[in-house]
């Protein structure tokens, strides 16, 4: 069972992505925000993070920036969001555009715990 962060400002998505992803075998914690997310980043390992890009406060480009400077620099950062144009120069692994199905976020989570099982160790 893999371990996933979802950081989203929008409660709404955060119920759907852990109810979603809970049902599809993954052990999932959310956090409302980016400075959140980092403090549970920081608390805990993840095998992988969620998380929008345009939040207020701290956004999902400066989480991913977070992560990419931490001790966990090769967790995979996944980007969600409904304004692809601003994620430019971000450190995400893969970004998926608002709206998407749950068949993709699924297929793209398993894909990219593939791609960090095949990472050779640091």
């Amino acid at each position: 069972m893999s371990a996933v962060l979802v950081i989203d400002d929008e409660k709404q998505v955060l119920d759907l992505l852990k109810t979603a992803l809970t049902l599809h075998g993954y052990q999932v914690e959310v956090a409302a925000d980016g400075r959140e997310g980092i403090t549970k980043f920081d608390r805990r390992a993840y095998d992988i993070v969620i998380t929008d890009v345009r939040m207020p406060g701290l956004d999902g480009i400066s989480v991913a920036h977070h992560i990419r400077d931490s001790a966990k620099s090769t967790t995979p950062v996944m980007g969600i969001s409904g304004t692809p144009w601003y994620f430019e120069d971000a450190q995400f692994d893969v970004v998926l555009e608002k709206p998407f199905s749950i068949k993709v976020l699924v297929e793209q989570l398993a894909a990219l715990g593939d791609r960090a099982a095949d990472a050779p160790p640091k």
